[in-house]
């Protein structure tokens, strides 16, 4: 709808408005009055005075004074503006009885011959008008801020998609590198172990490229994959590391966030030592009907205070996917590096 002719159906409904005010005076001063020229007349001329005051007050005095909480100077312009009104009236009223009955004043209609009525009606329909306009634009600003909010929660949710594709593009740099530096190492020593370590990261790549991209994947995929990861460090790690994997899955058809252990396991083995000939590895999983526990630790050597890229954005992630429904915990001492992750109602 172009705005000529929103603006044409504006008239149009004010136009018919006022139509019915007009009818709604002339039915008020010919009742009980059998001088239906005089009501006619006498309603024309009430008209202007009526629509002037509504108009005034809606574009003006409610705006500038009442919606900026200027009470006080709307108070004392609307009892000016009342003062006006009566004297318009009270003159029509003497010109009426004037020039249109010749003095006639028993005859006139009844309602006719207390201004204070007159008075009364007229803002009666000035409130009416003043009342639709203020609901009006309460009605608009509800629109207007509700759709801002929509846009806003639009704006917020791509911004959080995007984050969440920032942090999960984090990893692939170190994993890689990690992985094509064994594949390196094996091809130089012309390995048996290449073919199937290759494999095992074309596996890891399809599920980093392509899986990662879903908002849930079944938690049996995430723990293939991250046992495929695992068993590439193995070959990296050679004699030096050991890895105890444990757990105890009650429900197998759990989802959740695609690659959110992966970085604690990456972090184990990044920023772990070995100590005492070996790197150690502790993992535990368990599950519930809506409960998740997992929880990993490795060897680690106090003087280093590092963290990695995983630790680093994982509780990024956990705010974003799994708002209040989780609970993470980083602890260290002298020997161990501990990561315990909660996740709670996994399917709310």
């Amino acid at each position: 709808m172009n705005w000529t002719r929103k603006k044409k159906i504006t008239i149009g409904y004010h136009i018919l408005f006022w139509s019915m005010i007009w009818l709604l005076y002339a039915f008020f001063f010919s009742y009980n009055s059998n001088n239906l020229v005089y009501s006619i007349v006498f309603a024309t001329l009430l008209i202007p005075i009526t629509i002037t005051i509504s108009y005034f007050m809606v574009l003006n005095l409610i705006p500038r004074y009442l919606r900026r909480k200027k009470y006080a100077m709307f108070v004392i312009y609307t009892f000016l503006t009342l003062l006006f009104t009566a004297f318009y009236i009270i003159t029509l009223l003497v010109l009426s009885i004037t020039y249109i009955d010749n003095f006639n004043f028993e005859s006139l209609p009844p309602m006719n011959k207390n201004y204070i009525y007159l008075i009364t009606l007229v803002y009666l329909v000035v409130a009416l008008v003043s009342f639709l306009s203020i609901w009006k634009e309460n009605v608009k600003t509800i629109i207007e801020n509700s759709e801002l909010k929509n846009q806003l929660l639009i704006t917020k949710f791509k911004l959080k998609e995007q984050e969440l594709i920032y942090l999960k593009n984090q990893i692939h740099p170190h994993f890689l590198f990690n992985t094509l530096n064994t594949i390196y190492g094996l091809s130089i020593k012309k390995s048996n172990n290449t073919p199937n370590i290759v494999l095992k990261l074309t596996g890891l790549l399809d599920y980093i490229l392509y899986q990662v991209s879903k908002p849930k994947v079944s938690l049996i995929n995430e723990i293939i994959h991250l046992k495929q990861y695992v068993d590439l460090e193995r070959v990296r790690f050679d004699n030096t590391l050991k890895v105890n994997f444990t757990e105890e899955i009650g429900n197998q058809d759990i989802s959740i966030a695609p690659m959110l252990l992966l970085p604690f396991v990456e972090n184990a083995f990044k920023h772990g030592n070995i100590i005492n000939g070996y790197l150690n590895i502790i993992i535990h999983l368990s599950v519930t009907d809506k409960e998740l526990c997992f929880s990993i630790k490795n060897t680690y050597k106090q003087t280093e205070n590092k963290k990695g890229i995983g630790l680093l954005n994982i509780k990024d992630r956990l705010e974003i996917l799994y708002p209040k429904n989780y609970d993470l915990q980083i602890d260290s001492d002298s020997y161990w590096f501990v990561v315990q992750l909660k996740l709670n109602h996994l399917y709310e």
